[in-house]
């Protein structure tokens, strides 16, 4: 429900979800950068940041080793509240009905992809690195201003990406 410039945030994709599209942000646990890509997506397509994507597109994270129900670290709320997103979810466990629901899955590295494409064998839900330049580093057990700076890179990075791999193919 967004209030002002506040979002709530949960994790698991609707059965619903076959009226709108789908993107899933993953990582590794999911609980510091999927959260923290997943509420700068929904601010961003609240505000009408991405071009040529519908507002209404369904956001969701999960994690490749993720444990059900673990908080989101204080870090990743900490750099969400700090632009106007509040978010409360649980870490949830990546499955392949996940990524056969999605539309499109978003790894923030490497590793993420080829273990979701391993989850998912066989899918053709595209499954794509957020950052085609390269890894987003891992910012579990390390300061704010680690966070902080992986929120601005995803931040720079989710309009661009969005746009590129979504606004084209909209029916």
């Amino acid at each position: 429900v967004a209030r002002a410039n506040r979002e709530q945030i949960s994790h698991p994709i609707p059965r619903y979800h076959a009226t709108m599209r789908t993107v899933l942000f993953i990582c590794t646990g999911n609980t510091c950068r999927s959260p923290l890509a997943e509420g700068i997506a929904r601010e961003a397509l609240r505000s009408g940041a991405i071009e040529g994507v519908e507002r209404d597109l369904f956001v969701a994270s999960a994690g490749v080793h993720a444990e059900d129900g673990m908080p989101i670290s204080e870090e990743s709320r900490a750099a969400l509240a700090r632009r106007g997103i509040e978010i409360d979810g649980k870490s949830t466990p990546l499955t392949s009905e996940m990524i056969e629901r999605a539309d499109l899955v978003l790894g923030m590295t490497d590793s993420h992809v080829h273990s979701a494409r391993m989850i998912a064998q066989g899918s053709e839900t595209p499954i794509e690195r957020l950052d085609p330049d390269g890894d987003i580093e891992d910012p579990i057990g390390q300061s704010q201003d680690v966070y902080d700076r992986v929120a601005l890179r995803i931040e720079s990075l989710i309009p661009v990406r969005l746009h590129e791999l979504l606004a084209a193919s909209r029916s």
